[in-house]
């Protein structure tokens, strides 16, 4: 199934989510006082590190962006009108608004990550880790570049549990012979939901009681 393609409505909203990724990494390298060149750099990375690895580790070619080049030209855009006209003051607004497209991309991403996982035969486990890793490593190799600790090792926040949810979530389906594209809305809307929920009421995941 190396033939794999999106709907018209998984692609529209995997564009959402794309976009809030490439925000991400903007707030970030501006926050890191990065010049135009690092800039860019970190918001593709942000963008589409995560399904770069997943094509790498499932041996797929061509990458994803090679195959949609459009989504290049929209991030590329995207971050020209930020250098363009994004200032100190709206960093903070723009963080807090791009978290809602965020929810949804990764929902998304993490769910048809495992889907594609499993359509290159990949066991159970494998394809709830590839699309862990699609939704979530685009971020780490952002937060990485820039010199800093990931932020979803360290803030605690149940972000990449629920990526890793919503892939066995597509396991499981797949092996009740549900529909692809049923599987691909229940999956991506749980995560999405457990996202915006962990958002809004503050869920934490246990941390490390160290002894002063």
């Amino acid at each position: 199934m190396n033939d794999f393609s999106l709907s018209n409505a998984q692609y529209s909203i995997e564009m959402l989510g794309t976009i809030a990724f490439a925000l991400s990494g903007v707030v970030e390298s501006a926050r890191r006082r990065l010049d135009a060149v690092g800039v860019y750099v970190v918001a593709f990375l942000a963008a589409f590190g995560g399904g770069t690895l997943r094509d790498i580790l499932l041996d797929r070619r061509p990458f994803f962006w090679v195959e949609h080049s459009e989504q290049l030209w929209l991030v590329f855009g995207l971050v020209t009108a930020a250098l363009l006209f994004m200032r100190s003051r709206h960093l903070e607004p723009t963080e807090r608004a791009m978290q809602w497209p965020d929810a949804l991309g990764m929902g998304l991403f993490a769910a048809s990550g495992a889907q594609l996982a499993l359509a290159f035969d990949s066991p159970p486990l494998v394809a709830a880790l590839l699309g862990t890793v699609t939704a979530v490593f685009g971020g780490v190799l952002r937060d990485v570049v820039c010199n800093d600790i990931p932020k979803v090792f360290r803030d605690h926040q149940p972000y990449a549990v629920w990526a890793f949810v919503a892939g066995w979530m597509i396991v499981a389906m797949d092996a009740l012979d549900v529909a692809q594209w049923l599987a691909l809305v229940l999956a991506a809307g749980t995560a999405t939901l457990l996202r915006v929920l962990s958002v809004l009421l503050d869920w934490r995941l246990p941390a490390w009681r160290v002894e002063s």
